[in-house]
């Protein structure tokens, strides 16, 4: 079994700064690609960033420029700092991330999610 576990979410005003942080665990053999998405209100999922083994990184449209998407492959563990926030940025932001596992092929694993909630 494979676990991601996120935190950092919370309440921030707009302007200010949050860092999340995703911890992969279980039975890991790789831990591929790992990605931020969130999900407001109403809205569909959509992707924040993603981050490579090797550190390479994609970012979606409402993050480049103010979101960092890092890993620590040692740690099993991904994050996102956020900066300048904005009050769109509210929603779920959930952690992503392709593991293949001992003896099994590999898939995409989602964790709980944790609240983001900027205010104006």
């Amino acid at each position: 079994q494979v676990q991601l576990v996120e935190s950092g979410g919370g309440l921030v005003q707009a302007g200010g700064s949050l860092r999340l942080s995703c911890v992969a665990s279980g039975n890991i053999y790789k831990l591929n690609t790992m990605s931020w998405y969130r999900q407001a209100p109403g809205k569909q999922r959509e992707l924040v960033a993603q981050v490579s083994p090797g550190g390479n990184t994609v970012y979606g449209d409402s993050a480049k420029g103010r979101f960092t998407c890092t890993r620590d492959n040692a740690k099993n563990t991904m994050y996102l700092q956020m900066n300048n926030m904005k009050p769109e940025d509210t929603a779920v932001y959930y952690c992503k991330a392709n593991v293949e596992p001992y003896s099994t092929g590999a898939r995409d694993y989602w964790g709980q999610g944790t609240q983001v909630t900027v205010s104006s």
